[in-house]
Formats: structure tokens, sequence, C-alpha cells
């Protein structure tokens, strides 16, 4: 009897506690890879897959999930943190703060910048206003709903 106790607890006492970066990215040629990890962390914690408090991945973790050297890994991190995305707490380590509030004036003007960069970029590729504004909206709405985290 004391063998069979041995073997389940050998069998339900192991822990595998797996290290994935909830945040989807996918290597485009030709922009630097910091602005997409940046963009793709941005996405993940304004869409709800990172909640306020919960652990981000480390400079190390990210480097290795991500497949990018630890320097960029940093970097991305200490601009998250600079954005008030990421706080540090001691003893906790970096985690998901609350998303900031901004002052009307500056959501304006962040907004004018984003929105004259879409525009710009939406007229060199040739599309017209309803194309845009369909995919601003189906954009807003996919943001709107918490999307599943993908585990490898």
């Amino acid at each position: 009897m004391v063998s069979s106790l041995t073997a389940l607890d050998r069998t339900h006492s192991v822990c595998h506690i797996i290290d994935v970066t909830p945040f989807r990215f996918d290597l485009r040629p030709g922009e630097p890879i910091f602005d997409q990890v940046v963009f793709a962390a941005k996405k993940a914690i304004i869409s709800g897959e990172f909640q306020a408090g919960q652990p981000f991945p480390s400079v190390r973790s990210l480097a290795a999930e991500l497949k990018i050297h630890p320097n960029t890994a940093h970097k991305v991190i200490q601009y998250l943190i600079q954005e008030k995305l990421l706080e540090v707490r001691p003893g906790i380590g970096t985690v998901v703060a609350d998303l900031p509030v901004m002052r009307a004036a500056e959501r304006r003007r962040l907004l004018k910048q984003e929105v004259e960069q879409l525009v710009v970029e939406a007229k060199r590729v040739g599309l017209e206003l309803p194309d845009v504004l369909r995919e601003v909206e189906a954009q807003w709405t996919g943001l709107e709903k918490p999307q599943e985290v993908s585990r490898k």
C-alpha cells in the first residue's frame, strides 16, 4: 500500500511550469524588431490579454520566447515602464500597470499623430476612406473583446 501511495505521489506532485509570452508576435521584415514587440505588447495590454497586476515576462524569458536579443527585450520592457504600461514592484518583479488616465488634450495629440500616419499610409497604398473606416471599426471591435491567449 505504501508503494502505491508513493507512485501516486510521484505522478501527482510533478508540476510543469511553462513560461509563455501571452501575446502574439510575427516578425515582419523591414520593420524594427523593437517597434514590433512594443506594438504587440501594447496591443495585448490594451485588448485585455494582460490584466493589471499580472506579471510581465522577464527580459530573459521575453528574449527566449520571442527569439530576440536580450538587449532588445530589455529596451522593450524599459520603454513600456516609461510609458507607464508596466511597473516594477519590489519583491514581485515587473507587472502590468493600470492603464494610465490621460488628459483630453494629451489623448487628442496622440490620436492626431497616429491618425496622420494611418491616413498617409492608406493613401500611399490607394485605399479609400470607407475602406479605412471599415478596417478601423473592425480593429476597434476586435480589441473590445478579450482575445483568447494562444499557448504553444
